[in-house]
């Protein structure tokens, strides 16, 4: 059921009361009676009324001070007032009544047609004003719950994002973000002309480990491999990736080919150092890995896939030339 719109009426006199209760009360409507500004004042500190239908003459306090103080309070002044009077028409009676806080003025003996008319205007501007705030309450909700949704979103479009750049295998970069990364940096290089060096790693004699221990097993190699490669790494701006299958690349920013040959050769070291069994190497009688270095300062009109074919070279050479090794590009910028 809804709830019934509050007229508070304030006379002295309990019949006055009685006909107004009797003209409004209903099934939208009730009216809340008070004797007097003191009760009436304590009625709008903890209710909500829609108009305020205040008789003039009334003792103790008059209905000119009652509208005054109810103007003075945050929680009452915004409530319509309406004086009853049968005092004096006279003009400075009505410009006290306005002055006080009256938004219209009516002389006893009220007319009852009147009267309704005129209260009938204030409640439909009570009805607009809460269902407005309804609606504003409503769009505030939804704007709160897109928000949140924003927010759930762009969570899970970064995590998206994040899972789309993640080797489901090793849990480093993937080769499409090898790409991404390295397009950018070579960018970054050419414009501030530092040197970007490459590492290609090639698991050695990887089919043979797969066919002798199974593909489990070459999985957990895998791992173990990106694991200790990973550690080797320290600066946020180097980026490790599997490059496909047995493959693995590093993209070592503002970095010499004497640097990332140092850290490639620590790279190899670190994944001998697992000492995983390799009976079926030609290399050792543990997992190795092969290792290419290239390093350039990148030119206008040179493609980032020039590094990436120098570093391929490089990683030829260091299996061609007995594996488990680093071969630095005789092209490396130094």
């Amino acid at each position: 059921m809804t709830e019934r719109i509050k007229i508070l009426a304030v006379d002295d006199r309990p019949e006055n009361l009685l006909a107004i209760e009797a003209l409004f009360d209903g099934p939208e409507v009730e009216v809340v009676k008070a004797t007097s500004g003191q009760e009436a004042l304590g009625r709008m500190l903890g209710e909500d009324f829609a108009l305020v239908l205040l008789d003039v003459q009334m003792p103790e306090m008059d209905g000119f001070e009652t509208a005054q103080l109810m103007r003075g309070h945050k929680n009452t002044r915004g409530v319509p007032i309406i004086f009853a009077t049968a005092i004096s028409k006279e003009r400075k009676h009505v410009f006290k009544g306005y002055d006080a806080g009256a938004v219209d003025y009516m002389f006893k003996p009220l007319d009852p047609d009147i009267l309704r008319s005129k209260v009938d205007v204030f409640l439909r501007l009570y009805r607009q004003r809460r269902d407005l705030e309804d609606k504003t309450r409503e769009l505030d909700a939804k704007i709160q719950e897109l928000e949140t949704l924003r927010s759930q979103l762009e969570r899970s479009n970064a995590l998206l994002e994040r899972l789309s750049s993640i080797d489901g295998l090793t849990g480093i970069y993937n080769r499409r973000r090898f790409d991404e990364v390295l397009d950018m940096e070579w960018r970054r290089a050419l414009r501030h002309q530092f040197p970007l060096s490459l590492i290609f790693v090639d698991l050695d004699c990887f089919k043979n480990y797969n066919d002798h221990y199974g593909h489990l097993a070459g999985d957990d190699c895998l791992r173990h491999a990106a694991e200790v490669m990973s550690g080797v790494l320290k600066r946020p701006s180097d980026t490790i990736a599997r490059y496909g299958g047995e493959e693995f690349a590093a993209i070592l920013p503002e970095t010499t080919a004497r640097d990332a040959a140092a850290l490639a050769e620590q790279m190899r070291a670190s994944v001998q150092g697992l000492d995983l069994d390799h009976a079926c190497s030609f290399v050792s009688h543990c997992v190795t890995v092969s290792m290419g270095v290239a390093c350039m300062i990148p030119e206008r009109g040179i493609q980032p896939s020039t590094l990436v074919a120098a570093a391929d070279t490089a990683l030829y050479e260091a299996k061609q030339t007995g594996r488990n090794r680093v071969i630095v590009h005789p092209d490396a910028t130094l």
